[in-house]
């Protein structure tokens, strides 16, 4: 299994957003999609990843006024990227290496997906429980 077939059965557009879009407007999309962080793409590039967690520090080191910032001022990048073929378990130590939640897939320069790690750690949890099923099954026979 790779984060390919994740992204595959996971299904759904990758939601997105413009480097100049306001933070506020960010806040309302991530609130809406109940989701942590979207990437930003600039020409069809990913040139960021804007979070929660940069909403929350950006707030506490600069004020409300961050709200009206354009999202390129508070997103941290660069984004770290991987590529579809890589396995669950890479993305997961990559996650767990940099302290990050989120990567933003990318095949051939272009966004592809973006993984969280609660989907990663599901792929994960299915795998073990479909090789239990499997072993139980094995020793019943």
């Amino acid at each position: 299994m790779n984060l390919a077939t994740i992204l595959q059965r996971r299904g759904g557009a990758t939601v997105s957003v413009p480097p100049d879009m306001p933070v506020s407007k960010v806040v309302e999309l991530l609130t809406d999609n109940r989701i942590g962080a979207v990437p930003v793409i600039e020409d069809g590039q990913v040139i960021g990843i804007m979070s929660e967690r940069d909403v929350i520090r950006a707030l506490r080191r600069d004020g409300a006024a961050i709200l009206g910032w354009a999202v390129e001022r508070v997103m941290t990048r660069p984004a770290i990227t991987v590529d579809s073929s890589i396995s669950p378990l890479v993305g997961l130590s990559l996650m767990t290496q940099r302290r990050i939640r989120h990567l933003p897939v990318v095949d051939g320069g272009r966004l592809t997906g973006f993984i969280s790690i609660g989907d990663l750690v599901k792929a994960r949890i299915d795998l073990i429980e479909s090789e239990s099923e499997a072993m139980r099954a094995y020793i019943a026979s």
